[in-house]
């Protein structure tokens, strides 16, 4: 290796000239040479210098090539802003200090490489990349996740080996475009590959397959030397089937004086009968291969693509997939992982799609950025819906550089460059011109090339909003807010002014214990025409695995540190202000459906049902009403059982016939079983699995879980008995089985939602975390006690009042508070009370297995169900509010020799088992802070305030509010 300097590329200071975009860089194309590359990953020699122009030491360690930096044990570490830059300078402006990793390695270049073209590519570089081969400059790329290729035909020698440096600066012009709501990295973060082809090759190759059939294949060849070679020529076959070349077309471009000395174009055609449409649902794939031949016969060199015939287009205020009005299902997606930052590999996309189509995603944005070429490729094999979206994101500086002329260039480059590399991906159904970047001629201008390149897809851009959802004229073809409020889409969509589909971009904040009212927002969505979906934000809590003793990142190798969720003991997962940053913005980086070891959380399993492709409709006349609610695949490919589940414990199973529906059809379907006379409340469930093997599931695989009610439950009806009924002199009851007497609580651990949309706040200011109670009276009869108790708030005072019964087989506790007015929106009403220790398990009757919230309810069915305590509580990356089940009618907790007690309430009710106390909760800001008490902490709420969505975005609905004025509940308490 050389250690020669830089001058040569570093005079340039492209780090800070955004008028150079690159230099050297080869055009972007669509030729994948993934297959026959030589890849050049592994562990690199490395340094990290302050700054770009700052001189080699004499000591160099290693780094692993792809990753980043920041997790690699270097002293920069991951730092997360949502908005604001991590620097002060102004665009293009970027700080002095400025870490550069250069990275080494030696490349032996196969010697049957001779005679041939031998490109470089790097696949992503954080931000700006320069290349020299044996100390000669190669070239420069900017743009933080597309691919940079470099020509070194003339800079290494087949047969001996090469020295390779990258150097990657961290801080550029280019930052001020990448300010997108993740941690910032440094790096190279996808893989360095060397490939070699024939100096006649395929330039560039362009497929265009639509649902009749009809296949165009357009080619551009160059060869090395400049000029074409006499009579070339190009073929083609899909799936063996040859295609014919496009005579017409050659020749006009043979007669083009201009294209027909350096540039070659030639185009193939064919028409599949009776072809097979591409869908998200059916994703079918032919097999295109193209050759490009020399004059003799000869193959100079061939390109493999998987091609899906499909059309997209935008029809008045309806998105259309071949011809067909589709739901989008969609989830934003960034890459992460845990352990290595922002580098992914084939296996953690595959596992990140296959579990969103589990849980019924049909759609991925690539927030904010084109994704890892392989994500594309396993979308159009699993079947999703794709919004690329460009790198471009200038969010604390958005307003200043939307019409700012130096950035110009940079704008048009990143969205060609991203619509050159994935125009053939069936999957890729809408450009998106990046994020959060106000709105100006630069948008335009790239909108303008996107529309000329590729007329085949809509363009959208959520910053157009600013004109007006149905504003003509900007750059997007579909009105793409975030976070607009249910009842203006449904406004927007019924007021005759609508002029595009409405999809929204971001319309749910998966923060911490949230997603609340998506199951309204679905069905406002499935009823108006006009709405058509939208997307989650986001798929990933990127919580970094840290070591608790040094506060760095674990590191790759990590395999084991973490399960269900919960980081290891010594470990935890870090968000913003884990790693020694001053300014940062915390949780906020802790906001998707999954943890950061992919496991789902409770709102997946929501989203699963909500999208459910089979459903009951409702119940009547002896039988239920199924209906298909997919657009283009009949019910063939699933199984379904029925189970009926009574109040009583009694629990029925039979096979189920599904009827063949089309898309949109329903049918009745007779009860699979005679409802018994006794038992109570009755509920029906379809258990819904895959009849076969699919890309994403198993055979057997649940897909969804429709329920419909048989029958109501019957009144809870008390006998009292005589028996003592005990309470201390403060008029707290006593009993064998509970640490800690039942008392009125107003609070919940605020969710990130309560904390950041304010909430929290004002419960503080009010009191309701710890009101102090003051006893009124007590009265006692024989078998019953009385006791009135007031809890003073700073919105006034709370009256309760508590009866305490004895009935056959336990304990009548029956209750009422009474909130003033100025109480207008408390976390919850009900009782809290702690057991004994040893009771771990717990059973119930309602809704379940997994937690729900009465606004996030829908994906739990209700039904008997048993887990143990430690098993309820989820743990979101900040500690809070968590483990709920809504619709409980009764539990029991129990130890392993069936001893314990048993909760019975006069109603579905919101209940919650946990190791911890709320104080203990609130007051933690990651999980290896608590400690699970020995008993357990139980809540039964008369009423429970919805999630919502408040942290970025609409809070619940005001169904979901817990009001002033009066609350009774009651609930019985017996022993085991």
């Amino acid at each position: 290796m050389t250690d020669a300097p830089l001058d040569p590329l570093i005079a340039l200071r492209p780090w800070e000239a955004p008028e150079v975009t690159s230099w050297g860089r080869l055009p972007m194309h669509a030729v994948d040479r993934r297959p026959a590359a030589v890849p050049l990953d592994g562990d690199w020699r490395f340094q990290l210098l302050p700054a770009p122009d700052a001189p080699l030491g004499e000591i160099w360690s290693s780094s692993y090539v792809p990753g980043v930096w920041t997790v690699q044990g270097t002293d920069d570490l991951p730092r997360y802003l949502n908005v604001r830059m991590p620097f002060a300078e102004f665009p293009p402006q970027v700080p002095a200090v400025n870490p550069t990793g250069v990275y080494e390695r030696s490349v032996d270049v196969p010697a049957e490489w001779a005679g041939r073209r031998i490109v470089l590519q790097a696949g992503a570089a954080e931000s700006v990349l320069l290349v020299h081969v044996d100390g000669r400059p190669v070239g420069i790329s900017k743009d933080s996740h597309l691919a940079a290729e470099f020509d070194l035909t003339d800079l290494v020698r087949p047969g001996e080996r090469a020295g390779l440096r990258l150097t990657v600066v961290k801080w550029s012009d280019a930052s001020h475009i990448e300010d997108q709501d993740q941690w910032w990295h440094g790096g190279i973060t996808r893989s360095v590959l060397l490939y070699a082809v024939d100096p006649l090759h395929l330039a560039d190759v362009t497929v265009r397959a639509r649902r009749d059939g009809d296949l165009r294949v357009d080619c551009r060849v160059r060869d090395t030397g400049g000029a074409l070679p006499e009579g070339w020529y190009v073929s083609g076959d899909l799936d063996g089937h040859l295609l014919t070349q496009d005579a017409e077309f050659d020749r006009a471009n043979a007669e083009d004086e201009r294209v027909s000395g350096f540039l070659g174009e030639a185009r193939l055609r064919a028409s599949v009968p009776r072809v097979r449409t591409w869908n998200a649902e059916t994703p079918e794939l032919y097999g295109l291969t193209v050759r490009l031949h020399r004059a003799d016969g000869s193959v100079a060199d061939t390109s493999r693509h998987r091609v899906g015939f499909r059309d997209v287009e935008v029809s008045g205020r309806d998105l259309l997939v071949n011809g067909e009005r589709v739901f989008v299902r969609g989830v934003n997606r960034h890459d992460f992982h845990p352990l290595t930052g922002r580098t992914v590999t084939y296996d953690d996309m595959r596992a990140d799609l296959v579990l969103l189509k589990r849980f019924g995603f049909n759609a991925i944005r690539t927030a904010h950025y084109p994704n890892d070429p392989a994500l594309y490729d396993l979308a159009d094999e699993l079947g999703f819906y794709v919004v690329d979206e460009a790198d471009i994101e200038s969010h604390d500086h958005a307003h200043e550089i939307a019409d700012d002329p130096r950035y110009l260039g940079a704008f048009v480059d990143r969205v060609s460059r991203m619509v050159l590399r994935d125009k053939n991906h069936p999957s890729v159904i809408i450009w998106s011109l990046g994020n959060e970047s106000d709105y100006g001629a630069n948008h335009d201008a790239a909108a303008g090339w996107v529309r000329r390149h590729d007329p085949t897809r809509p363009v959208q851009y959520e910053g157009a909003a600013k004109l007006g959802w149905a504003a003509a004229d900007v750059a997007s073809d579909i009105a793409c807010p975030m976070y607009a409020p249910l009842e203006e889409c449904l406004a927007h969509a019924m007021s005759g002014a609508q002029t595009k589909p409405l999809i929204q971009c971001e319309y749910s904040h998966a923060m911490g214990n949230s997603n609340g009212t998506l199951a309204d927002h679905w069905e406002a969505i499935e009823s108006t025409p006009g709405l058509q979906g939208g997307f989650i934000w986001e798929f990933w809590d990127h919580g970094i695995l840290q070591r608790v003793n040094d506060g760095r990142p674990a590191g790759r190798g990590g395999a084991g540190r973490y399960d269900n969720g919960v980081a290891a003991p010594g470990h935890r997962w870090a968000y913003g202000g884990d790693f020694g940053e001053a300014d940062h913005d915390g949780a906020f980086i802790a906001d998707g459906v999954v943890f950061p070891d992919r496991t789902p959380k409770p709102v997946m399993y929501e989203h699963r049902e909500i999208a459910a492709p089979v459903r009951i409709e409702c119940f009547r006349h002896e039988g239920v009403i199924l209906g298909n609610h997919q657009h283009f695949r009949g019910l063939d490919w699933l199984s379904g059982e029925w189970e009926l589940s009574l109040a009583d414990g009694t629990s029925l199973t039979a096979p189920a016939e599904l009827p063949d529906l089309r898309p949109g059809e329903t049918a009745a379907v007779p009860l699979p079983f005679a409802l018994p006379d006794e038992g109570g409340e009755a509920w029906l469930t379809l258990r819904v699995t895959t009849a076969g093997d699919e890309p994403w599931a198993p055979r057997g695989s649940l897909v969804c879980l429709p329920q419909v009610r048989l029958r109501a439950a019957l009144p809870v009806r008390h006998t009292p008995v005589p028996g003592p009924v005990e309470v201390d002199e403060d008029g707290l009851l006593v009993h064998p089985l509970l640490t800690a007497a039942p008392l009125l609580s107003l609070w919940r651990a605020p969710t990130d939602n309560d904390e950041l949309g304010g909430t929290a706040a004002r419960w503080r200011d009010w009191g309701l975390h710890a009101p102090p109670r003051s006893l009124v009276s007590v009265r006692r009869d024989p078998g019953r006690v009385a006791v009135v108790s007031d809890y003073r708030c700073a919105g006034g005072t709370v009256r309760h009042e508590r009866v305490l019964t004895a009935v056959e087989g336990g304990l009548l506790v029956q209750e009422c508070a009474e909130l003033p007015e100025a109480l207008h929106d408390v976390a919850r009403v009900g009782t809290v009370f702690e057991t004994v220790a040893g009771l771990d398990l717990m059973e119930w009757f309602g809704q379940g297995p997994w937690e729900s919230y009465p606004d996030r309810a829908s994906g739990a069915p209700v039904g008997h169900h048993r887990l143990p305590v430690d098993e309820l509580f989820t743990p979101y990356l900040r500690p809070q509010e968590s483990g709920g089940r809504h619709g409980v009618r009764r539990f029991t907790l129990s130890a392993p020799d069936a001893t314990g007690l048993a909760v019975r309430l006069d109603r579905a009710r919101q209940v919650s088992v946990t190791r911890h106390r709320t104080a203990d909760l609130a007051a933690a800001a990651h999980h290896d802070e608590l400690v699970p008490r020995a008993g357990c902490v139980v809540h039964i709420d008369a009423a429970h305030r919805g999630l919502g969505t408040a942290s970025c975005g609409p809070d619940t609905f005001a169904s979901y509010l817990v009001p002033a004025g009066v609350h009774r509940w009651s609930w019985t308490l017996r022993v085991l």
